[in-house]
């Protein structure tokens, strides 16, 4: 049943499906729809109701994560995924840790988009998220530096503002950090936001000079 879980990712739609739709979306029978559907209720990742299993935008990843760690292959997984499953769960993660979070937040002039903002104690994360390839660390450094320069418009448009650019992966196996900027994989971004605020004198923080 495990290997039928990375199927089971496409599966898994924002709003409520039946066993047959789940069926007919990864292609396996009623049968072990059911069962998969069943298990992940279990485990958390969505709700059941009558005859309907219920998705939110960051149920896909959960799964996704949670086959990582069990050490299926990323290239599998990241195939079935798109980048607003990532960004949901970057955003669902600061949600459920007390921040006022914005997705997509779009500034003008020069015209900038910023994936996922949290803001709380009057600090804001400002998050890019890479939910695809493998970067190399010269290409990494080349979006720490766009981040960089967000997060500085960002801070010249905000009154007050205090932000901290951060790059979430799906790629990493541990914390990095460029130019001070952590570089964190999404299985540790819970742990990273727990922590956050003690560590917060080693990371870049751009505020109004």
């Amino acid at each position: 049943m495990n290997s039928k879980m990375i199927v089971a990712l496409k599966g898994i739609i924002s709003g409520g499906v039946s066993v047959k739709d789940f069926a007919a979306v990864t292609k396996m029978s009623d049968i072990d729809s059911k069962i998969i559907l069943d298990e992940l209720v279990k485990n958390q990742i969505g709700t059941k109701q009558d005859d309907f299993y219920y998705f939110d935008d960051g149920d896909k990843l959960k799964l996704a994560i949670s086959l990582l760690e069990k050490g299926f292959p990323i290239d599998e997984i990241s195939i079935v995924l798109d980048w607003k499953d990532f960004e949901g769960l970057t955003a669902e993660i600061l949600s459920s840790k007390n921040f006022a979070v914005m997705k997509n937040m779009i500034l003008t002039k020069p015209r900038m988009e910023i994936d996922v903002v949290g803001v709380r104690l009057g600090i804001a994360i400002l998050i890019d998220c890479k939910h695809w390839k493998r970067y190399s660390p010269s290409s990494l450094t080349s979006v720490v530096k766009k981040q960089i320069e967000r997060t500085r418009q960002y801070v010249a448009k905000t009154q007050g503002a205090i932000a901290v650019p951060v790059i979430v992966t799906l790629y990493q196996d541990k914390v990095d950090f460029i130019e001070n900027v952590p570089i964190v994989p999404i299985f540790q971004f819970s742990s990273f936001v727990d922590e956050f605020y003690g560590n917060i004198d080693q990371m870049k923080t751009i505020e109004k000079d």
